[in-house]
Order: C-alpha cells, then structure tokens, then sequence
C-alpha cells in the first residue's frame, strides 16, 4: 500500500462514517414520514456534505435551461455511484429509477424503500405498471430521473429507449445531463478506491418536448456523447472488458459509435452462448 493510500484510508473512513451513518439515516427518516419537502431538503443537504468532504471540485452548467414549474424525464450519462450526488444539485425535486439489486444494498435499500423510489429490474422485470408509477411522481411534483445507459460501465454503452418511451407517453419533455468525471471520485464496483479533491463536470442542455422524444433520441445520445468525450472537458469512463468484466447476465448494448468494441462484445457472447449449447442436458 502507498504512503499517500496509508494517509488517506483514516480520512475516508470518517468521510464514510459522517456521510452513510446517521446523515443518510436522517435522509431516510424523512421520506418514512410522507414528508416530500423535508426528504428533498435532507437529500440536497446530504449531497453538498459529500461534495464538500470529499472535496469535489464540481462545476455545473445550462441551470438556465430548466423552468421551474415544468416537470422533466431527466436523462443523464451514468458512470459512478457519484452522479446522484451532482444531480442532487440541481435546483428541482428528483425520485430516482433504481436497479433491484441496488436494494440489497443495507444503507441504500433502505433509502430506496424508505423514499418511494421506482424499482425495476431490467433482466427480468414486468414493466406493466411503470407508467401508471412514473405518472405517480410527477403527480407528487417530483422529476423522474431515468440513465439511458442503464449502467455505469462507461461512455460507450448504447442509450436504451426507456426514458424516451416514458417521456412520451407522460407527456413530459426530456432534460438531458452530460456527467463526467465521478467515476473518479469512487471507482465501485470496479475498485474499492475513494479519492478526494476530484472533479466532476454536469451540463444541463436543451430540453426535448415529448412529440419528439423518441424520433431524437439517436441525435440526443450523440450531442451528449460528443460533449462527454469532448478533450477540455474532465474525461468519461472508458469501458474495457479486459479489465472490467463482461458483465454476462446484464442488459447493455455497445454503441455502434464503437465498432471494435461492440465485435470484442458481439464474439464473448456467441462463444458463451456455444459452451452452453455444447454442455450436455441435466435430468431432473
């Protein structure tokens, strides 16, 4: 272990401690108690402390474009367990779509549960009822943020339609969010490592109205993936399967802006779909 990891390990775990203990218990108390207001407060307060003890140089531009009184389908790039805390920036009251597994989690299911959230489970859920509890938040004044990209891999995962279909069927414009850079405040699930003093860049563009939600969305997921990797701006996670895992069982799709990747992507799954078909049949 480094000097510079020996000194910082003792800072991390009171950051952890101050930050996922009794904070984000009195976060969740709040949504326990029906009380939306209070819980947004609690959730925008719990997310400067973090910025500041963690020391996040976090910039965020085009707070112009968001009228007040309007509410929005917020469809922002995903990279980290970070994003949430820049997004809680914003100057509107958010429910968050969620992952099941995330559930599991002690801390954040609770919070989950706790707040009303809307779970769904990409590999195996019903999303019959979806609509009917989107329409839920926006019925309670909240913004639905939904990640296009449906995971936190890196840049070059593909948008999914989801947000998109949402938005149009509830009427709701789409608010675009360009994240970089919260990957490197904490690496999770790929590394256990926390920096401090990292920066994290969020652009609020333009919104979409909901008539053409889904006939943009391939020019929306290229605007927003152009700003990303644009150079002067803090880099985007890159995804590498080497070294990140294959990640089979999950939904996600490669950007055919990728080509190479999507084909190393492409042949992994028909070699895991051959050794399957090759095992031989169990009998019950």
């Amino acid at each position: 272990m480094s000097v510079e990891h020996r000194t910082l390990l003792p800072r991390a775990a009171i950051a952890a401690a101050r930050l996922l203990g009794p904070a984000a218990r009195h976060v969740v108390s709040a949504g326990r108690r029906a009380d939306c207001s209070t819980l947004h407060h609690r959730e925008r307060r719990w997310a400067r402390h973090v910025v500041s003890a963690l020391r996040i140089d976090l910039t965020i531009r085009g707070l112009e474009h968001i009228e007040p009184d309007t509410r929005y389908v917020i469809a922002p790039l995903h990279e980290a367990f970070a994003d949430p805390v820049a997004l809680l920036h914003l100057p509107l009251n958010l429910t968050w779509m969620a992952r099941a597994e995330l559930a599991e989690w002690r801390t954040l299911g609770r919070y989950l549960e706790g707040t009303d959230q809307l779970i769904v489970d990409p590999e195996h859920g019903d999303f019959r009822d979806l609509v009917h509890k989107s329409g839920g938040v926006f019925e309670r004044g909240d913004n639905l943020v939904v990640f296009p990209q449906g995971s936190i891999l890196g840049i070059e995962l593909a948008f999914k339609p989801g947000a998109f279909w949402l938005a149009e069927r509830l009427d709701r414009p789409i608010l675009p969010v360009v994240l970089t850079g919260g990957h490197r405040v904490w690496e999770h699930p790929f590394s256990p490592l926390l920096r401090f003093g990292q920066s994290v860049e969020m652009d609020v563009l333009d919104p979409i109205p909901p008539s053409e939600a889904r006939a943009e969305m391939a020019s929306i997921e290229a605007r927003m993936r152009a700003l990303a990797m644009n150079p002067e701006r803090v880099r985007p996670r890159r995804y590498d399967p080497l070294r990140d895992g294959f990640w089979d069982g999950y939904d996600f799709e490669i950007s055919p802006s990728f080509p190479a990747l999507a084909a190393q992507i492409a042949a992994h799954r028909e070699q895991g779909h051959a050794s399957e078909a090759s095992r031989p049949s169990e009998i019950v």
